[in-house]
């Protein structure tokens, strides 16, 4: 037996080593998937922008319906609304057009910093000569 190899002793001391290396590997690769998540969430951060939001304050909500034909100078953004209440999480309480309220995520909102704004007035561009 011991000249085919078959030698108990170094058969389990190899089988060992090689339990040890599957280990080496398996722990690898959980720390490649760390590092990864932690770039993905690093990435994700860098490009989120935390926005604060106040009671009464107005903001413009995006419309992400519009995508297919727009229009050239039609906005993606929605007339003001006016903040009701700020929940966790970024969510916020709309109240709408007609009196309604609704709760929105604060990724979708921007602060509106304009004056009144009147919906019937619309652009004429004129070709140029």
């Amino acid at each position: 037996m011991k000249k085919l190899n078959f030698d108990e002793k170094v058969a389990g001391y190899n089988r060992l080593l090689q339990l040890n290396e599957l280990d080496e590997f398996r722990n690898e690769g959980y720390e490649n998937a760390k590092i990864y998540k932690e770039c993905t969430k690093a990435w994700h951060n860098k490009n989120s922008i935390i926005k604060e939001f106040q009671p009464g304050q107005h903001v413009l909500l995006f419309n992400s319906r519009l995508r297919l034909f727009p229009g050239n100078l039609k906005s993606r953004w929605s007339s003001p609304y006016t903040m009701v209440k700020v929940f966790l999480y970024r969510i916020v309480e709309v109240l709408g057009k007609n009196g309604s309220s609704f709760k929105e995520n604060g990724q979708q909102l921007k602060q509106y910093l304009g004056g009144p704004i009147d919906q019937a007035k619309s652009v004429i561009l004129l070709k140029p000569l």
